[in-house]
């Protein structure tokens, strides 16, 4: 997909951080877009901006809710057209002490990074490979998708499923002249953090997880450092950037800078000297 002026890009999580970052780079290509999101002032901050450049559509939509993200597929395309270029990007980075892991947080974190993606491959690819035209699909990992770094077991868990569904599923999608790509970005300057303790605060049986002065004291200090940390990243719109390149050029990995080259370096040495012949 070597142009995308005049196609339908769908983003989720598009009205604000990476998402906007990738609506911007669209815009400024031609495309129409569909940006959902649950955060509905920021909705309509993006569709004001935008909407100055392209068309644009926005829905609030929770990506866990399969019904709702039909609905908001088929009201896309009825206004905009087909969907030819999907980004399921919302993402939450949620994580707890293994002494307060919860079902509840595993299913939201699960559910929205995870879950999420699916849903949104399960909604437009059936309609892509109907069409018989090109399409790309793109699917929001993380560097912590590649190689655990510290961002908690269950980030990490639903971002490594993300980079294997998109691996396994690219060699299948490419005879119906579908591209897959993976972003795996590592920090970039966004609230992700700030956004996820305000709706992890919101979860059902989240008052009842009694933590001692230390324990919170600990986890504002955990939080003050991502928050720092991803201050000094990537601009969202640098990554948008990135993201419509990946396309164009059908590559897989799109990942955002070396921080974890080390890491994977050491991962892939460890993994080599564990097969057996090779210690």
């Amino acid at each position: 997909m070597e142009r995308i002026d005049g196609k339908t890009a769908f983003i989720t999580g598009g009205s604000r951080g990476i998402g906007l970052g990738i609506a911007r780079a669209f815009a400024a290509e031609g495309a129409k877009l569909a940006l959902v999101d649950v955060d509905e002032p920021s909705l309509t901050a993006a569709r004001a901006e935008l909407g100055k450049v392209t068309s644009v559509e926005t829905f609030v939509l929770d990506v866990r809710d399969r019904a709702a993200y039909a609905r908001v597929a088929d009201e896309v395309e009825s206004r905009l057209g087909p969907v030819s270029i999907l980004c399921n990007n919302a993402g939450v980075a949620g994580s707890a002490n293994v002494a307060h892991m919860t079902y509840e947080l595993w299913d939201w974190v699960i559910g929205i990074n995870l879950h999420g993606v699916i849903n949104g491959i399960q909604t437009f690819v059936p309609r892509m490979i109907e069409r018989k035209t090109a399409a790309h699909i793109v699917n929001t990992a993380s560097g912590a998708g590649l190689v655990a770094v510290g961002s908690g077991y269950l980030y990490t868990t639903s971002k490594f499923a993300v980079v294997g569904l998109s691996e396994s599923m690219r060699n299948e999608l490419e005879p119906f002249g579908i591209g897959m790509s993976v972003l795996c970005p590592g920090p970039v300057a966004t609230n992700i953090v700030q956004n996820t303790v305000a709706a992890q605060a919101a979860l059902p049986g989240a008052g009842q997880r009694a933590m001692t002065t230390e324990q919170i004291e600990t986890r504002n200090r955990a939080l003050a450092v991502a928050t720092s940390f991803l201050a000094g990243g990537v601009p969202p719109d640098e990554v948008g950037r990135m993201v419509l390149s990946g396309i164009k050029a059908n590559r897989l990995h799109i990942i955002t800078d070396n921080l974890v080259e080390s890491a994977i370096t050491a991962r892939t040495k460890a993994l080599l000297a564990a097969i057996p012949g090779n210690s």
